[in-house]
Order: structure tokens, then sequence, then C-alpha cells
């Protein structure tokens, strides 16, 4: 995996919620979401079942915490749009 990257990725959680974030190391982000070791609360209290979608953000931190902030806005029902057909993010 290339760290001069960034990946904004949304998981689904025990709860059935969707959580969204980004990282420049997807793997590792997510095995610390499992383990509890990061910063996130969210996902220590409803653990990530899976990755439910990624994207691979080759423009740098601003731009994944862009697509971030669009992501985090969208309804349900959008969020399962794109993680059913990733093409349909437009950012």
């Amino acid at each position: 995996m290339d760290d001069s990257c960034y990946w904004v990725y949304i998981l689904l959680c025990e709860n059935n919620t969707y959580y969204t974030g980004f990282t420049n190391n997807l793997l590792k982000r997510y095995q610390s979401h499992i383990d509890g070791t990061g910063k996130c609360k969210y996902t220590r209290s409803f653990k990530p079942v899976k990755i439910a979608q990624s994207w691979q953000i080759n423009g740098g931190k601003a731009d994944a915490m862009r697509v971030e902030r669009l992501i985090k806005k969208l309804s349900r029902s959008e969020k399962e749009k794109i993680i059913a057909d990733p093409l349909q993010l437009t950012y």
C-alpha cells in the first residue's frame, strides 16, 4: 500500500450504522478500529463488522478530508448507493 495516497472508507458497524473516516494506511487503520486502539470512540463502542467501501484519494490529505466530509453529510440511503456503486461518488 502506498503511504503517499490517502483512503476514505466507510465501515459497517455491529449496530448496523456506518462510520466514515480517512487514513493513509487503510489496513492498519481498520485493525486499530477493530482493536479499539485508535482515537475513535465510536468504533470502540460499536465494533466494525467490515469495510463496506473505500476510495483511494491521490490528491493528498486535504482532498481526503473533503471527501470524508462530503460522505458524512450523505443520508444513509445515499451512502448505501455509493457503497453498492462506488463510481457514483463524485468529488
